[in-house]
């Protein structure tokens, strides 16, 4: 079975936590991706910030996104794989915790980004729709 590091988007681009959500939109936009890391500037990752976040988060509560910094938006520790972890493992940690993207870390480093779709296309087809189903769910 595929590891993460295999089925991954390799070289994921942070937000830095004192970054503008308005200019973590358009880093969204650039490279065409719906989350970003948030990084610190102790390099250590603080969150993911999604295109969802900022629509209910930020412009859906009158927030002014050049004003609100990205790492306001940090929930917590974030949820993150490592490296060698099987696509099993990922299946798992994304229905458990309700996620559609993960940071993949090796070490303390972030080497990537795993989305649903990689996990989709690594999995047999009938762990795919539990994945899904466990997602969709309250």
């Amino acid at each position: 079975m595929p590891v993460a590091r295999d089925i991954m988007t390799a070289s994921a681009e942070c937000i830095g936590a004192e970054d503008s959500v308005l200019d973590a939109a358009r880093k969204l936009t650039d490279l065409g991706v719906g989350a970003l890391p948030i990084c610190g500037t102790d390099d250590k990752l603080k969150g993911v910030l999604t295109d969802r976040d900022i629509t209910v988060k930020v412009l859906g509560k009158g927030r002014d996104p050049q004003q609100t910094k990205a790492g306001e938006l940090a929930q917590g520790e974030a949820v993150t794989i490592g490296a060698d972890d099987s696509a099993h493992e990922i299946f798992t940690t994304m229905a458990r915790h309700k996620v559609r993207r993960l940071p993949v870390i090796d070490g303390h480093r972030l080497v990537g980004m795993v989305a649903l779709a990689d996990v989709a296309r690594a999995l047999p087809d009938p762990q795919v729709g539990d994945l899904l189903e466990a997602l969709s769910t309250d």
